[in-house]
């Protein structure tokens, strides 16, 4: 009997990756990854997992490759956890007559001006916002919206890269020296987008097709980045808040022609109620999935990709819980020389999950972004308080030790 496979585009070097790889052999698929460099998945090797190396970049070369593996397996399905490349994912489900996103909405949806300019003709509350392509745009574009402004690429800034708050003309001329001075890689020609700082707590809503399956409460590390340290799922929301975010999240999908399968919604809630500041056309990465699993005891990574086969899915609650996630970030860069603690956090009831990234002798360089991410502990309990005692149990007992490396100047 031919094997059934389940194509994945890229991966993820944290857990997500790894997460669709085990939920497609318990489907009984063969997973099989497409990557322009299969080394950077540590799980492949470890998962026995096989990889072809191949240009993601290049459609032309997806559709060969998935074409010459249709001589060895009935290809179920293709899918991503990468928005940099799900809109050549939905190109290659139409290609091969598989199920799969637009990829017209995603290309939309990826380019944050063309999204913005959508999500504001539709009525959906937005920053004020401006686009710019060199140093004048945005000095006259952020004394437009007026300070403090975000400044972030209009084109792939996955994991808040190169996105930075800028409080005054300073930092905003450090941002926009570091944007198109050479330090940011652009794939294309340089757009900033330029936005209002949207101030009040943030949400997240998770969605798969046109419904709701809850909406996660984050808090951020110190400005002037945005790198997550904490997650609550689900968020502490009275009933209107619930309905105000899950309207406003739906409008989204209805302005940007999404809908098919996952989409995650990061709002804040303002003086003036939910405001959307990003629409992403995929499914969140870790620790998102987990909690939502814990919490609600529904599997978004195995429904995502039942799915893509065409199979059917079920999105029903199976408990109620409260989970809640801690981020380990470094406070300097430096040699991660020691992890201590993490076996006995892992042991303690309630704790779902402790994982870190990063191997003792690493050396840590901070980005201000998600690549600062080092590991996490997630924790889960049927009480909101428990939980949040649990989770800040586990993490006393964790220590990360960083030796400082001396600069020149030193």
């Amino acid at each position: 009997m031919v094997s059934r496979a389940l194509i994945l585009v890229e991966g993820h070097r944290r857990c997500t990756g790894l997460l669709y790889v085990q939920a497609a052999k318990r489907l009984g698929l063969h997973p099989i990854t497409l990557s322009a460099d299969p080394s950077q998945y540590d799980y492949i090797a470890a998962e026995r997992v096989e990889a072809i190396r191949v240009d993601t970049d290049n459609l032309e070369a997806l559709i060969r490759e998935c074409s010459q593996l249709r001589a060895s397996y009935e290809i179920a399905g293709i899918a991503s956890t990468e928005e940099n490349v799900y809109a050549a994912v939905g190109k290659l489900c139409r290609h091969f007559d598989l199920p799969g996103p637009n990829p017209a909405s995603i290309e939309r949806c990826c380019d944050k001006f063309t999204q913005r300019q959508l999500l504001a003709d539709a009525g959906v509350p937005v920053p004020a916002y401006h686009l710019a392509a060199n140093e004048m745009d945005v000095q006259n574009s952020a004394a437009d919206v007026g300070l403090p402004v975000v400044l972030k690429p209009a084109l792939g800034s996955g994991g808040s890269r190169g996105v930075r708050l800028c409080r005054d003309v300073d930092e905003l001329a450090e941002h926009t020296a570091y944007l198109l001075g050479g330090k940011h890689t652009w794939h294309s020609s340089p757009k900033i987008l330029v936005e209002e700082f949207a101030q009040g707590p943030y949400y997240g809503a998770e969605i798969m097709g046109n419904e709701v399956i809850g909406i996660v409460a984050a808090e951020f590390g110190p400005p002037p980045h945005f790198v997550f340290r904490e997650y609550t799922f689900p968020a502490p929301l009275t009933d209107d808040e619930h309905e105000r975010i899950t309207d406003v999240s739906l409008s989204c999908l209805r302005a940007l022609g999404l809908g098919w399968g996952p989409t995650n919604i990061e709002l804040r809630w303002t003086k003036r109620g939910p405001v959307v500041i990003e629409v992403n056309p995929r499914l969140p990465g870790t620790p998102d999935p987990q909690m939502i699993q814990l919490a609600y005891g529904v599997d978004l990574i195995t429904e995502h990709i039942q799915l893509a086969i065409g199979e059917e899915w079920d999105l029903c609650r199976r408990h109620s819980q409260t989970a809640a996630a801690r981020i380990f970030v470094p406070d300097c860069d430096g040699i991660l020389e020691s992890i201590a603690g993490d076996t006995r956090a892992a042991a303690i009831a309630g704790v779902a999950e402790v994982q870190f990234y990063v191997e003792p002798k690493t050396p840590v360089v901070r980005k201000g972004d998600s690549r600062d991410w080092i590991g996490h502990v997630i924790a889960a309990s049927s009480d909101p308080a428990r939980t949040k005692a649990i989770l800040q149990r586990a993490v006393d007992l964790i220590e990360c030790s960083i030796t400082t490396v001396p600069t020149l100047d030193e």
